[in-house]
């Protein structure tokens, strides 16, 4: 059993931190504050394959695994921009990780050599307005026209359709009413984002959010957008096992970067409890400030390691549900906690927008309910690990 991190991950540790370390908190702030989505990052972080990690070489990409893409995107949250996570949520996830896995050949060369060198940009559309969690309801259906697909329906809260190329559109080609089992009669297709924009069969309105306003998070509308059947994902009504086999990478790389989060918020928190003096000393060595930074920071090595492991059960072919949905689960928390606790070393300044403090604890919060809510998860290990009655 070997806990240190492979050549290949270290290195990907120091690429993206070298990159990183050009810009700082006021830059993320700055765009948090313009909603401007963080190009200057996005470009060098694509110049230099960090979102391409996952991308074979023969379509030149990197050829490494989700572990190092989950590194990626720690090690950019740690540098103080947690909203990064949708770097590698939206394309190096969604984006490469399913047509790698489930993409015809056609569609590999088409699209991953762009992904690779962060030209290309993806988003994923599952969630409905009467469909979260619950996938196996959603109504956004896809009907057979000729050679291509009508897709019709609505989506929301998809993140980054107004920067995307690509679209990964999680539809149904069988009304969960008729099909049997209700999981079957999912499709999966690739949806030409700026061609549907164009045509005006696509359109989206962002949501007014408290956070991640580094880019939108919008509900979108298909009203018969064309998709050749050449863009099917999978198989035309089997798509539910390509779905779930995309989830849990969101998941494992959604905790990556909460942990980078944490990172940041414990690393700026310790530096000004060593530096900020009250009654004479810093206000560090009181148990009261440095126990509940150390508790936290006791929480998010472990989460570390559970993120760590279900990256690498992924990438070696092995079921990961349960180590994804505690790794979701426990990065998530800490995230939260550290940004907190952050906020009540620095008393009242961190109410303040001189500091990010109050931008992380904006930005940490959606992540305890998104990607799948911490009931769902608990409701998952409840049932599948401690095999417990279905709650739902």
């Amino acid at each position: 059993m070997d806990f240190n991190l492979p050549d290949t991950a270290l290195a990907v540790q120091d690429g993206v931190r070298a990159v990183a370390a050009k810009y700082d908190n006021a830059y993320w702030s700055e765009c948090e504050e313009a909603h401007r989505f963080p190009i200057e990052i996005f470009t060098d972080l694509g110049k230099g394959g960090w979102l391409g990690l996952n991308v074979p070489e023969q379509y030149g990409g990197g050829g490494q695994g989700l572990l190092e893409v989950a590194i990626a995107n720690e090690t950019l949250c740690a540098s103080g921009g947690g909203a990064g996570t949708f770097f590698y949520v939206t394309t190096p996830g969604f984006g490469a990780t399913t047509l790698v896995r489930h993409g015809t050949e056609e569609q590999k060369q088409a699209i991953l050599p762009g992904i690779a060198v962060g030209d290309i940009q993806f988003c994923f559309a599952l969630t409905e307005p009467n469909a979260g969690s619950n996938a196996i309801e959603i109504t956004t259906s896809a009907r057979r026209d000729g050679d291509d697909f009508l897709i019709k329906g609505q989506k929301v809260w998809i993140s980054n359709v107004e920067n995307a190329d690509w679209m990964v559109a999680v539809t149904r080609t069988i009304p969960a009413a008729e099909a049997t089992p209700r999981y079957n009669g999912f499709t999966l297709l690739l949806v030409d984002v700026k061609e549907a924009l164009a045509a005006g069969t696509l359109s989206y309105t962002p949501i007014p959010k408290m956070g991640n306003n580094i880019l939108c998070s919008s509900q979108v509308f298909f009203e018969d957008v064309r998709v050749p059947a050449h863009n099917v994902i999978g198989d035309i009504d089997g798509g539910f096992p390509v779905l779930w086999d995309v989830l849990n990478p969101e998941r494992i790389i959604a905790a990556a970067g909460a942990i980078g989060a944490a990172d940041a918020a414990l690393a700026y928190a310790a530096k000004y409890a060593t530096e900020r003096e009250v009654f004479g000393r810093p206000i560090g060595a009181n148990q009261g400030i440095q126990f509940p930074l150390a508790q936290v920071k006791a929480k998010v090595e472990l989460a570390r390691l559970m993120t760590r492991k279900a990256a690498w059960l992924f990438d070696q072919g092995l079921p990961c549900g349960n180590e994804a949905n505690v790794a979701k689960l426990t990065g998530s928390q800490v995230a939260w906690e550290a940004a907190d606790q952050a906020f009540q070393t620095l008393g009242g300044m961190a109410y303040s927008k001189e500091y990010p403090v109050e931008r992380w604890m904006r930005d940490a919060r959606i992540v305890k309910n998104a990607p799948v809510a911490e009931q769902l998860i608990l409701a998952h290990i409840g049932t599948s690990m401690l095999n417990l009655p279905k709650s739902y």
